[in-house]
This record gives structure tokens, sequence and C-alpha cells, in this order.
């Protein structure tokens, strides 16, 4: 009769040991911290989540406030000399000129907003709870910011009302934007002597009031433009020296014109037209607590949150 023998491999057994130098997700000790690898995924994912709501950011001049400079910024214009036509005098040194400046100033304000998750929710959840609630804060994120530049721009009071009416008010359902308003709006600018954005004025549209505009047919898609290399966000065409950026987001007086109609404001924007301002180092910025993380706070590791924050105004 044989034995049956039973043979250790120690080689094959010390596949399962357990090495004192492994590197783990919790490491956060000083030469071995790897607890900025479990947020970076998330912080890209917040940025490339909300900079597509930002339309009405595209064309604002971008000054930013450095770190520890104070929260106002003042923006400064000065108005251009007159045309000299009278001829000098003979031997006679003329007066000089006056030079004058306007101001502006903004404020930064902080904006943020998070959202709370339980460790039970986070363990038992189909979904990945982290990613979702980051979806969920950079599509805030953005709308808050593009709607704050939105509101400013909107308040503006170079106004022209479809349908040659006067007022918000007076503008009924039937009186849509034409091209013939289109090419006022540029006559305006251009008379005011405007400047052009790399040549070309710049007009924020809603997708409900494009329709009329497209079936000109001096309409000009991207792709047929002359330069196709240099297309804005969200750009649809050209039309007389407009090109056009569609944004749902595009403001609605809701109920603002006659009978309560809708009234849709479509923007045509110059050079330096507005300005944007955020505080360096108080950009947008995503904000992961894990759980566990507010100490006595949270004792038993129940919640973990997902924020963000930004300083900014327009």
């Amino acid at each position: 009769m044989k034995t049956k023998k039973l043979l250790l491999v120690p080689a094959l057994l010390n596949l399962f040991d357990a090495s004192p130098n492994t590197n783990v997700t919790t490491a956060n000790t000083t030469g071995n911290d790897l607890s900025a690898e479990m947020k970076t995924f998330y912080e890209d994912r917040l940025i490339d989540l909300a900079e597509p709501e930002l339309v009405h950011d595209q064309f604002g001049q971008k000054r930013p406030i450095p770190k520890n400079g104070g929260k106002t910024i003042e923006f400064r214009q000065f108005d251009p000399l007159p045309e000299l036509t009278t001829p000098l005098t003979e031997g006679v040194t003329p007066d000089g000129q006056s030079m004058n400046v306007k101001t502006l100033t903004a404020t930064v304000q902080q904006y943020g907003g998070y959202v709370t998750i339980s460790d039970l929710l986070e363990l038992t959840a189909v979904d990945n709870t982290l990613v979702e609630a980051t979806k969920m804060i950079a599509s805030q994120a953005g709308r808050t910011l593009d709607t704050i530049t939105r509101e400013v721009l909107a308040a503006g009071t170079n106004v022209r009302y479809a349908g040659g009416k006067t007022s918000r008010a007076a503008i009924a359902a039937a009186d849509v934007l034409t091209v013939d308003d289109i090419k006022k709006a540029v006559r305006d600018l251009e008379g005011q002597d405007a400047p052009k954005i790399d040549g070309w004025y710049i007009g924020i549209i809603h997708p409900n009031v494009k329709y009329d505009l497209m079936k000109d047919v001096d309409w000009k898609s991207p792709h047929q433009y002359t330069d196709t290399e240099h297309i804005y966000q969200n750009e649809i065409g050209e039309l007389y020296g407009v090109r056009f950026v569609q944004s749902s987001r595009a403001k609605v007086f809701k109920g603002g014109g006659a009978s309560g109609a809708d009234v849709y404001a479509t923007l045509i924007l110059a050079d330096d037209a507005y300005g944007v301002t955020e505080v360096n180092g108080g950009g947008l910025r995503h904000i992961v607590k894990q759980l566990g993380s507010a100490g006595t706070s949270d004792p038993l590791d129940q919640r973990g949150t997902v924020g963000y924050t930004q300083a900014y105004v327009a």
C-alpha cells in the first residue's frame, strides 16, 4: 500500500506574506504621503465638468487680484483725446490738454456648497457616490458662476428691442429677433468705435432664438470660415460681422413682455466690454473630506463631504 505525502512549497507560501514596505492609500506620513492621489481624479473631473458651463466668461477681461491684495479691484478707462482741427499759431505754444479717466470697482465674494455622504450610503450605493457628488457640485459651480456673469451683462443699458419696440414690457410673442436687428447692433457698436474681438463682435444667443437668423442666406457655419482653427466654445456661426455662441443659459426674462411673453436677451459684445475677477489661489477649488476626517464631531466615522468654493466677481 502506497502512502501519500503532502509537499509544502515555501516559495509559493511566501507570496502571501505581508511586506512591511507596502504602499497603501491611507499613507500620509512624511516621505510616504499618498493622500493627494485620492483626490486628483475628482479635482480634474470638477474642473472639466464646470468649465463648459462658463460660456458668458469667455470674452471678459480677466483681471485676477493677487493673493493678500484685498477684495476690491478697480478697472480704469481713459477717455480719448478730442481731434485738434485748429491750426497752431506761429510762435505760440498751445495750451496742454486735459486727461480724464473713469473707474469701475468690484468686490469679490465667496461662493460654494457641499453635499454630505454617509458611510452606509457609500457602502451600499450601486453608483460611486463620490464621483456622482462631484458631477453634481461641478454642474452647480459652473451654473452659479455663469449666472453671476450673465446677470451683470443682462443689466447693461445699451439695449435694442425687437420689432421696433421701445421697452421690454412692450415686446409681444411675434417680435422675434431679425437679421436687421443684428445689423443695427453692429452699426451701433461700430459707430462708437467699439473694438472687436480678433476682428469680430461676439453674440451670445439662446437656442430658441437662433433659428430665424440661421435662415439668412449670408449665415456661415464654422466650417465655412476662412479661419477654422480658432473656433470659440459652443460657436454655431457668423452673420454680418458677429460670431454667435449658443447657450441654453442665455438670459430669458420670464413673462417680461406684453401679455406675459418671455423675452430672450441676445448679447452682442465688443472687446473689453466687461471684466471677471477672482483672487489668485481662490479659484474653483474642490474639497473632499473623507469619512471620519471631522474628528470628534464625527466620532463614528459616519459622514464625509464633497464641496467647492470660489472667490469671484463680474
